[in-house]
């Protein structure tokens, strides 16, 4: 075989197989899709701590119960075990919401759609605003100029839950 002709079968083939994976893993959505958890610790454990949908009732192993639009958190389960301080977050997907700890009595939670382009998990949080790290938009926790997820809006207020705390148990109304 002539050596123009390998070249032309050979590399098109070892180059895609060499960086093609990355590139095909980089296009894909299927990251916002999949049930995870994640934190600002950046502690996302391989268990996907998932659930069912928001309809209907469910409940896992991972401290989450979901019955329509309330969706009940166990605290002491360790799914919640990065929320020791003001601050501190968790991003939890599989239910559609960032939870954040403002003092030990009291928790937000908040739409973890991105008003800008709609991911979910690649938020972080400081000086009061969640930032997604996807294209670096800013928003902020006070509710005052709420931005429906996917809007295209790059500031604002994420969509704030009510949440009450009674013990150990956060109870989220997503309506």
């Amino acid at each position: 075989m002539e050596r123009r002709k390998f070249l032309q079968n050979t590399c098109p083939t070892v180059t895609f197989a060499f960086f093609g994976i990355s590139f095909i893993q980089a296009c894909s959505k299927s990251d916002d899709e999949e049930s995870s958890y994640s934190s600002n610790t950046n502690n996302t454990p391989s268990d996907p701590y998932g659930t069912n949908s928001q309809s209907g009732s469910s409940q896992t192993d991972n401290g989450i119960s979901v019955n329509g639009s309330t969706v009940t958190l166990d605290l002491t389960n360790s799914t919640f075990s990065t929320l020791n301080s003001p601050g501190d977050f968790v991003n939890l997907t599989s239910v559609g919401m960032l939870v954040l700890k403002i003092s030990n009595t009291d928790f937000r939670a908040f739409d973890n759609c991105c008003p800008h382009n709609g991911s979910k998990n690649a938020w972080s949080y400081s000086n009061e605003q969640f930032k997604c790290g996807t294209h670096g938009n800013s928003f902020s926790a006070d509710g005052s100029d709420i931005k429906d997820c996917n809007s295209g809006a790059t500031s604002g207020s994420l969509k704030r839950y009510t949440a009450t705390l009674s013990g150990d148990t956060l109870t989220v109304t997503t309506s």
